[in-house]
């Protein structure tokens, strides 16, 4: 009995991200991080309410600098993200939406983690959170139009311009610009502390290398995962 408990259950290891998504994905923790808070500053800059501009580090020209710089390092990071679904097949930008299977494994992965089901089938990626970031995909593509957008509003002449200069005409003016930009960072934000949450769960109870993939690019699991086919193109 003693040696069937301490038997260790034999794991295959799957190469499930590539370095582009796994560079992309510790450049977004970051910047998420940073240009919320930095944005919330200037949305809000009340630590500049007792300090004189000119002489505080945490002078609002200062924090909407480094606001700027790294709404470029993400941009330019979504689009090596882009190139990385492009090239690899683990990368894959959205789930398959379109198929039946897609839904009813979700609600399997949904049921799991509402505490309504003992366990759920093995994935390498499971479409709950791939779901999920689709979703936040579309809600970076909106921060970078209405970002930009607000930024580029009064320089339609230059690159960046011919770009993004169109959006906020497009939407009706800067003040819904800003809103939409605001109301959407904040639904970042509570994306990235549900992401968070759910790796964690299914580091600790499922013990599959869920936080040290984002590393080492793979996944150690017991059971053979349904959506294995979707690295070597066998499952569409």
């Amino acid at each position: 009995m003693a040696d069937e408990i301490m038997k260790e259950e034999p794991r295959k290891t799957y190469y499930v991200f590539s370095p582009f998504l796994r560079i992309f994905h510790w450049i977004m923790a970051i910047s998420i991080t940073v240009l919320f808070i930095t944005g919330i500053l200037i949305t809000t800059p009340w630590v500049t309410y007792s300090s004189e501009p000119t002489t505080s580090w945490m002078a609002l020209d200062w924090i909407r600098n480094i606001h700027f710089l790294f709404a470029y390092i993400f941009t330019a990071s979504f689009i090596l993200r882009i190139y990385g679904f492009i090239i690899n097949r683990g990368d894959r930008l959205f789930p398959h939406f379109w198929k039946g299977y897609f839904y009813r494994n979700t609600i399997d992965v949904a049921m799991h983690y509402s505490f309504l089901k003992f366990e759920h089938k093995p994935f390498l990626r499971n479409p709950l959170a791939r779901g999920a970031y689709a979703t936040m995909y579309v809600l970076i593509a909106i921060e970078i139009l209405t970002g930009f957008g607000i930024y580029y509003m009064t320089d339609t002449s230059s690159l960046g311009g011919m770009l993004f200069g169109w959006f906020v005409p497009l939407i009706g003016s800067e003040y819904w610009a800003h809103l939409i930009h605001h109301y959407v960072a904040w639904g970042i934000i509570l994306s990235a502390l549900g992401h968070i949450y759910m790796v964690i769960r299914a580091e600790f109870m499922e013990g599959e290398g869920e936080v040290s993939s984002m590393f080492a690019g793979t996944k150690m699991l017991r059971h053979k995962p349904f959506d294995a086919g979707h690295l070597d193109g066998t499952l569409d």
